[in-house]
């Protein structure tokens, strides 16, 4: 064969290969947002699975908690030391403030609700949080409303949308979908567990879950102002998710007064409390700083219906949970309002970003002229 032809191949195969990792390379944001979806839908999942099973809800979080600090403590020790600032009493109690608020208070209703609502409850209402967040900066007066320009207008109304949603998901039921009552041949129902739900449980549920986002939305807020004060984010994840196991720890004792409610087995309370406090909050917190460092965090929340998605198929298998007509409405009503509510705030953002460039334009001609003249 011709030298030159090998050449020409050589170049070819090496142009290809490069191409491909390319390729590759930028799809990873996308294929590590998948995961993300994967595992949040997993935490709902196991978690329901552990309570169902007669774990403790409060002790459930205890656990949880614990493992995340221990999880977390050597990556916080290793790759924040530079960045960490010294801790004052009084930044200590602003800590211990803002884990009992966002973590702890947010948390233990969270499980509770989950003992009398379904999994895919809990991951439709999380697409509410966004909206929430937003509704609570406005009222704090951290957040503007320009029902003028059109960003606003869709951040408005997605937020209205997306809380209607959450509200007609939890009460408005509507026929069950035929297809999905189909999906189990009657010779094998045995083999399913059927959990059902009293009515009067999925209301205080509902209610308790949405009070759960309302507390993370809240925690949310808070806590960009103590990343101000504490830059170090990684340590103060770790001290939070301490703190949050202390107080979760005089709650559970206060609510649980059984002590064979703390014992774990090798079952499914093990596995769901480590899957939550190692995979949920060690891995994926890793993931998910990276993913929105590549491609920012409204990319990141766009991937959120995902978890709704694959949770109420899994529970469906699982479970045999049936869903309603009221549901999906609801479900297409939080999502509709979540992705508004993020096309509002990236667009208010970019014009943003527009005018500094331009107010930073118009500073740089005033001191060419100066300095001319």
């Amino acid at each position: 064969m011709n030298p030159a032809s090998n050449i020409k191949l050589y170049g070819k195969a090496k142009s290809s290969l490069l191409g491909y990792v390319m390729a590759m390379e930028n799809q990873k944001p996308y294929i590590a947002m998948v995961f993300i979806q994967l595992v949040y839908a997993g935490m709902a999942l196991f978690s329901k699975a552990a309570i169902a099973k007669g774990m403790n809800p409060f002790v459930f979080v205890v656990y949880r908690q614990a493992l995340a600090a221990l999880a977390l403590a050597p990556f916080a020790f290793f790759f924040d030391s530079g960045k960490a600032a010294p801790l004052s009493y009084a930044l200590l109690c602003k800590i211990f403030f803002v884990s009992l608020i966002g973590i702890t208070l947010s948390m233990n209703l969270y499980y509770v609700a989950l003992n009398y609502t379904s999994a895919t409850f809990a991951a439709a209402t999380t697409n509410a949080i966004p909206a929430i967040t937003f509704v609570m900066a406005v009222l704090l007066r951290m957040e503007s409303i320009s029902v003028r320009n059109v960003h606003g207008v869709a951040k408005v109304m997605g937020a209205v949308v997306s809380l209607s949603g959450a509200l007609v998901f939890a009460f408005v039921k509507g026929p069950p979908l035929k297809f999905m009552m189909n999906w189990y041949p009657s010779s094998h129902d045995h083999q399913i567990t059927k959990i059902t739900y009293h009515k009067n449980d999925w209301i205080k549920g509902s209610f308790m879950m949405i009070s759960a986002n309302t507390a993370w939305s809240l925690w949310l807020i808070l806590q960009g102002l103590l990343v101000k004060q504490y830059p170090a984010k990684l340590r103060l994840t770790t001290l939070q998710c301490f703190f949050s196991s202390i107080q979760s720890a005089f709650v559970a004792i206060a609510m649980e007064r059984n002590p064979s409610s703390w014992k774990l087995g090798w079952d499914i309370h093990l596995l769901s409390v480590a899957y939550c406090g190692i995979v949920v909050t060690g891995i994926t917190y890793w993931l998910q700083v990276w993913a929105i460092e590549k491609k920012g965090p409204v990319f990141t929340a766009l991937f959120t219906p995902l978890a709704l998605i694959i949770t109420a198929i899994i529970s469906a298998f699982l479970w045999k949970e049936a869903l309603y007509w009221g549901s999906v409405g609801g479900a297409i009503l939080l999502v509709g309002g979540l992705y508004s509510v993020l096309w509002g705030k990236n667009k208010e953002d970019r014009g943003n970003e527009t005018n500094e460039q331009r107010q930073e334009s118009k500073e740089e001609i005033i001191l060419e002229c100066i300095t001319h003249h």
